[in-house]
């Protein structure tokens, strides 16, 4: 199990670096997120939430119906996104017990590499799309609260309302 930053910790403001080469060290560190997110217990989390910068992140959106579907993505990269959005609630391991209403868009493509080291490219809808970009935003120092939108933002915490991005 490993310790979950929250919010107001400066590691989760930075952007993370790029992983490069499969090794054993990042399959147990893979792992362990893995362990860590199902504990949490979330449907995603990325390296920053641990305190680690690099460029990779874990989701399973099926699991709390009932069937892992662990996925790890390493270096991943957005190909394309859909101009439709999809507007729903999210909520997040390093800020937990806020709900935060986030519009994004419905589809897109992602590219990454697969704990083989070989490069995938894929098609996301509905939640597996949410998830992946919540966890890019992570990668790139970006929170759900910085989606807020204004009358959000001006309900929301003088403490948070300082922590998100305008």
């Amino acid at each position: 199990m490993l310790p979950i930053l929250r919010v107001p910790d400066p590691c989760l403001r930075r952007v993370a670096l790029p992983v490069g080469a499969v090794t054993d060290e990042l399959r147990q560190l893979a792992a362990d997120m893995l362990e860590t997110m199902y504990a949490a217990p979330g449907r995603g989390l990325a390296g920053p939430q641990i305190g680690v910068l690099r460029r990779i992140f874990v989701i399973d959106t099926t699991w709390k119906e009932g069937a892992r579907s662990p996925r790890v993505l390493i270096d991943p990269e957005l190909i394309a996104a859909s101009e439709a959005t999809h507007t729903g609630i999210e909520g997040c391991l390093s800020i937990p017990g806020l709900p935060v209403v986030v519009t994004r868009p419905a589809e897109i493509t992602l590219r990454w590499t697969d704990l083989d080291g070989a490069t995938r490219t894929e098609h996301l809808t509905g939640v597996e799309a949410v998830c992946a970009q919540h966890e890019l935003d992570h990668l790139n120092g970006r929170l759900i609260i910085d989606l807020m939108d204004e009358e959000a933002r001006a309900a929301a915490s003088p403490e948070l309302q300082a922590m998100a991005r305008p």
